[in-house]
């Protein structure tokens, strides 16, 4: 979107606005306060800027059914925030964490209008269309607004020399493709979450790929992994950014601002710190957690002082998905293959007590025998080259609708509208902390690391011998005998 003058931003099309939005039947002042009044200053006084800043009083007596939850959700209250800095702190700096919150969280979460009337300030706030309310909210304008060094980076493959995710080149789903609207107003079951991974799993990739996953889908990988072992992105993720030492301060104007002391991309495996039911996965992909002890000095001393009460590597799920990938080229190349995963040597000294939750004490080994498993089986794919943004393989174009990636001209003619305006205005980089928003760093128990193939496998004993199998085993437990 081109620069606009300021009064551009909050220039409402009236003529637009009358006719096509059931909204314009309720006067201004219904909503936004003030005084009906010729006189300006008189009109203006008590005016609220976003009346959707309280949800219940703001939208509630037409949208009773979403308006109490919205007011509760992760977007509102920031409470994924909360979560992980109070673990890392103690009550006697609550309000001074509060406080920062104000200046460096708050103008990019998220109200009503946040998504469905304006753009956040970090794009440069101002209306959508003129002051219509947008049912769906244009992604690059809302959604990857706020999530922009990480998730659009990913999702839009803007990584130097990665590709894009297949969803977007592919498929073009946008973020409400999969993240639904009960999900994103934290109605039920997505309701009362401390953070996103206290909620049910949602998006799954078994909601569009129930048959291409685990014991019966007819692909050897899946046969062999389940659907407890490894979460999906473990082998269908490439890699992501991650970032170090964040720091926020403001300038002697009072305007926030934040720095990075360093970001880089890599892909790594780590345990999962809290497994349950709805994320039962052994491993899973982790990402270094931005948050530095003296993140937050520039609001008083020692604010962080339990800043090892939480792992600095924690789950996460990358936006970046892609069919072949170099770690699940072959069988190698994950097992026995320590570069790959979150081993004792990537962690700082200080804080491998912290992360043993998630450390990988070595790559597991190659199970023995297995061998002969894979030479009834075809060859793997090859990877596509670095940069492509075809990577699907003979047989699943039809899948996603394509046999390569969507031309600049095709994502854009006739699409502006659902993926947003001209995206020259979004930030490179997002206020630093939505891994702590979206609860990529979940509470954990320290545990002990994995010894050895054993727990990797899931049984007592690995599969011994040189006895060719001819198919698939029904399950698991067939499979090693067991």
């Amino acid at each position: 979107m081109p620069p606009v003058e300021a009064w551009e931003r909050v220039y409402i099309d009236a003529e637009t606005y009358t006719v096509s939005d059931v909204h314009a039947y309720i006067g201004c002042t219904a909503c936004h306060g003030g005084t009906t009044s010729y006189n300006m200053d008189e009109a203006h006084t008590g005016m609220l800027e976003d009346p959707s800043a309280d949800p219940v009083a703001g939208c509630g007596s037409c949208h009773p059914d979403i308006a109490p939850y919205a007011a509760e959700s992760l977007h509102m209250t920031l409470e994924g925030y909360d979560t992980a800095l109070h673990q890392r702190s103690d009550p006697a700096n609550y309000e001074t964490l509060e406080q920062m919150e104000t200046y460096h969280c708050n103008n990019c979460h998220a109200t009503c209008g946040d998504c469905h009337v304006s753009q956040p300030d970090s794009v440069g706030g101002g209306l959508l269309e003129g002051h219509v309310f947008v049912e769906t909210p244009p992604m690059s304008q809302t959604c990857t607004a706020c999530h922009g060094s990480r998730v659009k980076n990913e999702y839009y493959g803007l990584n130097e020399g990665i590709p894009g995710d297949v969803h977007l080149r592919e498929a073009r789903m946008a973020c409400v493709d999969c993240h639904t609207d009960a999900e994103m107003h934290g109605q039920p079951p997505f309701d009362q979450e401390a953070h996103r991974y206290d909620a049910p799993q949602s998006p799954t990739c078994e909601s569009c790929h129930e048959d291409q996953i685990g014991v019966g889908s007819g692909i050897p990988e899946h046969e062999v992994h389940g659907t407890d072992l490894l979460s999906c992105q473990v082998c269908h993720s490439t890699d992501y950014t991650n970032c170090t030492n964040c720091h926020v301060d403001r300038t002697e104007d009072d305007v926030p601002y934040y720095s990075v002391e360093e970001h880089w991309t890599t892909f790594l495996i780590g345990q999962n710190p809290d497994r349950t039911t709805d994320r039962p996965y052994k491993y899973v992909t982790v990402r270094h957690v931005p948050v530095d002890i003296d993140s937050f000095s520039a609001y008083g001393d020692d604010l962080l002082n339990n800043f090892l009460n939480r792992p600095t590597w924690s789950y996460a799920t990358p936006h970046n998905t892609q069919l072949d990938t170099q770690q699940a080229l072959t069988c190698t190349n994950c097992h026995g293959n320590d570069d790959v995963f979150l081993t004792p040597d990537k962690v700082a000294p200080a804080e491998l007590e912290a992360n043993l939750p998630v450390i990988v004490e070595a790559a597991p080994a190659f199970p023995e025998g297995y061998e002969d498993y894979l030479a009834t089986q075809e060859p793997a794919a090859e990877t596509p080259a670095e940069g492509a943004s075809g990577g699907e393989t003979s047989g699943d174009a039809g899948f996603w609708g394509s046999d390569g990636s969507a031309t600049e001209d095709e994502t854009e003619s006739g699409d502006a509208g659902f993926w947003g305006a001209d995206e020259s205005n979004a930030p490179a980089e997002t206020p630093a902390g939505d891994e702590s928003f979206w609860g990529d760093a979940p509470d954990a128990e320290s545990t002990a690391a994995p010894s050895g193939d054993e727990s990797f496998w899931g049984s007592e004993s690995a599969p011994a011998g040189g006895e060719a199998v001819a198919t698939p085993p029904a399950t698991d437990a067939d499979f090693w005998g067991g």
